[in-house]
């Protein structure tokens, strides 16, 4: 007697209740189990541990800062279970965490696919298909600003820590700088740990590594106008 092919089991992380709901239908149209649709990274996390699904499809902001909770909640997830299929699915290309999701796995079981650009419903369905067979799907215009990123390391620091960095190559100290920024000593402490970690410079004195941050600064700033 022929046996029925199990439903693939998926859990939905979108913050969008309409975009939640009209991709669960989808889903269960095409012979997909929604096991869990939610809308936040920490009720991602749970209904992964509660459901162990085949699946995960998630946004990349969600609440509560609307940053990147999402795409760091994938790379979590794979970490610890590199052999589970996430689709990341997002309007926005973010690339602090999006080359840790590709790499993780040996790169494979994962997409980072982009709203605006799935016309297809089925295109959309087989990308879904050909990640849980073991492929990698990732938009060409996510490919493109990764290959970017890797040509220009400062693409990766957000607008504060690209702010912070400008200062530090001034000469100002991280208590001059958390009084000109207004903020906490520990807050610039943080941006700065974040910075020499996302231009993944050599473990070394954090003197001598602050010297590398700025020259990275230095290189990746266009040229001053000429005055004349």
């Amino acid at each position: 007697m022929r046996t029925e092919p199990t439903a693939v089991r998926v859990v939905l992380a979108e913050d969008g209740v309409l975009l939640r709901e009209g991709l669960a239908g989808l889903l269960a149209r095409f012979g997909f189990d929604v096991a869990a649709a939610v809308d936040d990274a920490e009720a991602l996390l749970a209904a992964v541990a509660e459901h162990r699904p085949d699946l995960v499809i998630t946004d990349i902001r969600m609440p509560p800062d609307f940053s990147d909770e999402g795409l760091r909640a994938a790379v979590r997830l794979r970490r610890a279970d590199p052999g589970l299929a996430v689709v990341a699915l997002s309007q926005y290309v973010e690339l602090s965490y999006a080359a840790d999701l590709l790499d993780s796995g040996d790169g494979r079981r994962v997409g980072y696919l982009l709203k605006d650009r799935v016309v297809d419903v089925a295109d959309f369905v087989a990308a879904l298909r050909q990640v849980l067979d073991g492929g990698t799907v990732v938009d060409p215009k996510v490919i493109r600003q990764l290959i970017g990123r890797r040509r220009d390391p400062l693409a990766a620091l957000s607008p504060r820590e690209h702010e912070v960095l400008a200062l530090i190559a001034e000469g100002h100290s991280n208590a001059a700088i958390a009084r000109r920024l207004v903020v906490t000593d520990a807050t610039v402490g943080k941006h700065v740990r974040s910075i020499l970690a996302k231009l993944d410079l050599p473990q070394t004195d954090d003197t001598h590594r602050r010297v590398l941050a700025v020259l990275t600064y230095l290189r990746g700033r266009p040229p001053a106008p000429d005055p004349g």
